[in-house]
């Protein structure tokens, strides 16, 4: 661990928690415990109540838990490994994690294609899109959000049949796409926004992956360009090229 960094503008608080996170990711042991406060408040030249404060955002976000006079210790939770391949779906790629995966639609929206959507849609640019704005869990506990745009004048009702089912996958299929494939998908780490730490119950100085991509029908005409935020202390991104599951909606 490293000492914080004064005078950069990000609160001491949040930079002991980044490297305990960090910490996590790199291979600390599960139930491990940490060092008391007294300690990490040593190691990083802070004092207690800083240390304190990091502990108390880690907790929310379920990676500490603290045991009565016995310490904090990390949680056994371990992350969930998602595949990213030719056929990339939330409920099948987590089936064999997660005992129940769900989906759910926060907002719609019809609006004119802003320029990035409508190159990856292959639209022109403005032509009406629909933009859906959803949250997946895993178990109860929220991995991903979502933002997904597509084709009003061919999807105009995806917004209602996602609402029903909480499926992308079924959605589409109720409007004729029985099958669909990934045909681009790019990947970059960034610290949570504030909109990604009230809808993924995060703390401050979370990491979220970020994915951007493009499926496309069995005719390769674009259908749906997506980008979803992870939890990346709750997710790891597998890329599999040779995944071919075909059922549950995508990330």
């Amino acid at each position: 661990m490293k000492t914080v960094q004064r005078r950069t503008g990000i609160a001491l608080w949040r930079q002991v928690a980044d490297q305990i996170r960090q910490s996590v990711l790199t291979g600390l042991a599960p139930n491990e415990r940490l060092p008391a406060e007294a300690e990490l408040a040593t190691r990083f030249g802070v004092n207690r109540h800083t240390v304190r404060a990091a502990i108390a955002a880690l907790e929310k976000e379920g990676i500490l838990r603290a045991e009565q006079g016995r310490g904090t210790f990390l949680n056994d939770r371990k992350r969930l490994r998602y595949p990213i391949g030719q056929r990339t779906r939330f409920s099948s790629g987590l089936e064999s994690q997660a005992q129940t995966r769900s989906g759910k639609l926060l907002a719609s929206l019809t609006l004119p294609a802003p320029l990035a959507v409508a190159t990856a849609l292959s639209l022109p640019a403005g032509a009406p899109v629909i933009r859906l704005s959803t949250v997946s869990a895993a178990d109860g506990v929220p991995v991903s959000a979502a933002n997904s745009w597509f084709d009003a004048s061919r999807f105009g009702t995806i917004a209602e049949l996602y609402a029903e089912t909480g499926s992308i996958t079924a959605s589409l299929a109720n409007l004729g796409v029985d099958d669909y494939t990934r045909r681009t998908t790019a990947i970059e780490a960034r610290h949570a926004s504030s909109e990604d730490l009230e809808l993924l119950a995060l703390s401050p100085g979370a990491i979220v992956l970020l994915t951007r991509s493009v499926d496309v029908d069995s005719a390769g005409l674009p259908i749906q360009y997506g980008e979803s935020r992870f939890a990346a202390d709750r997710v790891e991104l597998i890329i599999d090229n040779a995944a071919s599951g075909t059922s549950g909606d995508t990330a």
